[in-house]
């Protein structure tokens, strides 16, 4: 016997172990990985090229972003991000989706400004996902843009700066639409402003009300919703809009209830004392679906990769707890560009996978301790369930999907880093 089957012997008689192991907690190890393959994230395009997008304008991020870092091999061109998407998927069990801005359409070397995009700017990622097997999400990108520069958009003074965002974002859902349509699996269209005040300002109803208009015009055509999921997503305050965020979370909550579009929570716009686990139960009592961008904010919204912490295992322990996970749309937004941009992507990816395992495999009991009034119980169990085996089932459930186990995967993306991206 060789000996990488003698590895795969040693995954597969420790998963043995493992499950009858969690057997004995009342846990079914099998039904745990055969719901974790149909759990798709939405991996973020953002993350290969530092959010710069391909319309060739030469205008900073902006809207309160900022990416820090410059390890080589950033993508420059669609097919590059594409080929490096590809590599990531490659290392990542299960079948994902792809979450792409606005920014982000093959325009030939053309300018078109964000009110003139078309479907046809677009066609080569659908023809791409549809290769790949891969759903695609959407974003309207209103930031970094000329008619942005002082910070507003759908909520501008300035109505003729609001209508062309209006068509913009309109644009994105029509282009949305055509996304899930051509895939078969509808398409979670975000819409993110950064619009607000850097000091205090004197109406903020008034900007409250403008955005709500503007969103009720993006909003006017109905599209179906087998081919089209509309999101809204709030900000606690960003750069240049310390003061006061016009899409606040009780703005957005309060429209997705009455709109009834889903309600995006991210990970990093609260404050550092909010964590949007505790969030989910609640939006879901009064949404249908909601959508979650997970990153990992270090001081606020800073978008690090998502690692395997409290933070991670809290919500993806509350997605599972919801009692249907397809009621959550799962999407990743970080961007480090101090790393290897793919090996982020495989990182965080697979970390936001092991955590949904891990909310998987809870031991039924805990809940029970909890019901029956035994919060001593309940502690205690939550505290041996941390010390089960499921890195030996995590294992197994990479071998069996055909993607490198533990730490593997890393030589893999130093190939490519050396063969391709370090060549750019």
């Amino acid at each position: 016997m060789g000996l990488e089957s003698r590895q795969s012997a040693a995954i597969e008689e420790a998963g043995r172990l493992a499950n009858e192991r969690y057997a004995a907690c009342g846990v079914d190890v099998e039904a745990a990985m055969t719901t974790l393959a149909t759990v798709p994230v939405s991996l973020h395009c953002w993350q290969g090229d530092d959010v710069q997008g391909f319309e060739s304008t030469g205008d900073a991020i902006g809207g309160g972003l900022a990416v820090t870092g410059s390890y080589p091999g950033r993508a420059r061109t669609p097919e590059e991000l594409k080929s490096d998407l590809q590599k990531a998927l490659s290392l990542i069990p299960g079948r994902h989706r792809l979450n792409l801005h606005a920014c982000y359409g093959e325009f030939g070397g053309k300018k078109v400004d964000r009110n003139e995009i078309e479907p046809e700017h677009f066609a080569g990622w659908v023809d791409w996902a549809r290769d790949q097997k891969l759903g695609l999400d959407f974003n309207p990108t209103c930031f970094a843009h000329p008619k942005a520069a002082d910070g507003f958009t759908l909520a501008h003074a300035d109505k003729a700066i609001r209508d062309f965002w209006i068509e913009h974002c309109t644009r994105c859902r029509q282009i949305g639409a055509g996304f899930g349509e051509a895939l078969g699996t509808p398409c979670v269209t975000n819409v993110w402003v950064p619009d607000g005040f850097k000091d205090t300002p004197a109406d903020r109803m008034g900007a409250r009300a403008r955005l709500a208009e503007s969103l009720d015009e993006v909003f006017a055509e109905p599209l179906p919703r087998e081919h089209l999921l509309d999101a809204v997503e709030s900000k606690l305050f960003g750069i240049g809009a310390e003061s006061c965020t016009v899409g606040s979370h009780e703005f957005y909550l309060g429209y997705a209830i009455t709109r009834e579009t889903l309600l995006c929570l991210d990970a990093g716009h609260f404050h550092p004392t909010e964590t949007i686990s505790d969030k989910i139960s609640s939006a879901l009592l009064y949404l249908p679906e909601i959508l979650l961008h997970v990153s990992r904010g270090v001081r606020w919204d800073s978008d690090h990769v998502v690692t395997l912490n409290d933070d991670l295992l809290a919500i993806t322990r509350e997605i599972v707890a919801t009692g249907d996970i397809s009621r959550v749309h799962i999407g990743l937004d970080f961007f480090d560009a101090s790393i290897n941009r793919v090996a982020a992507w495989v990182i965080g990816t697979r970390n936001l996978l092991k955590g949904v395992l891990l909310g998987l495999l809870e031991p039924p009991a805990i809940r029970a301790a909890e019901a029956g009034g035994d919060t001593t119980a309940r502690l205690a169990l939550q505290e041996e369930a941390k010390s089960l085996p499921f890195g030996s089932v995590w294992d197994q459930y990479c071998l069996r999907l055909g993607v490198p186990v533990g730490s593997d995967w890393l030589e893999v993306v130093r190939g490519y880093e050396r063969d391709v991206t370090s060549k750019r």
